[in-house]
């Protein structure tokens, strides 16, 4: 299994981004895509999921009503759409998988996840 992530980058205070991940080596749906974020000086958190194969989504509080995940099974890709991005926004993001395909926010931990991306930076600016 690979995941590739991309979109990462510089973006004002207020703007938007988009982060995609790309999954591959799966040979079903039953697995979830997560995101999690780690700004410098703090620990990784949870963002958001997505299970490829019910659609099931969570956010974290932090950032519900202004990101959406959507997937594209037939791309076997997740996009991370992030509006009114704020500065603490700011980290490094990274999408995981985890072969239960439930999502969840007891699911969207570290824990659970099996495979990683490398990460992509996302900065934010006033």
């Amino acid at each position: 299994v690979q995941l590739v992530e991309s979109g990462g980058g510089l973006v004002q205070v207020g703007g938007s981004l988009t982060l995609s991940c790309a999954a591959s080596g799966f040979t079903s749906e039953d697995y979830a895509i997560h995101w999690f974020r780690q700004a410098p000086g703090k620990e990784r958190e949870g963002v958001s999921c997505i299970s490829m194969r019910d659609g099931a989504r969570y956010y974290a509080n932090s950032v519900k009503g202004r990101f959406t995940i959507v997937k594209d099974n037939a791309k076997s890709t997740v996009s991370l759409q992030m509006n009114r991005l704020k500065p603490e926004d700011a980290a490094v993001y990274y999408c995981a998988a985890d072969t239960y395909y439930y999502c969840a926010a007891e699911r969207n931990t570290e824990y659970h996840m099996e495979y990683w991306a490398k990460g992509t930076l996302v900065t934010v600016s006033s």
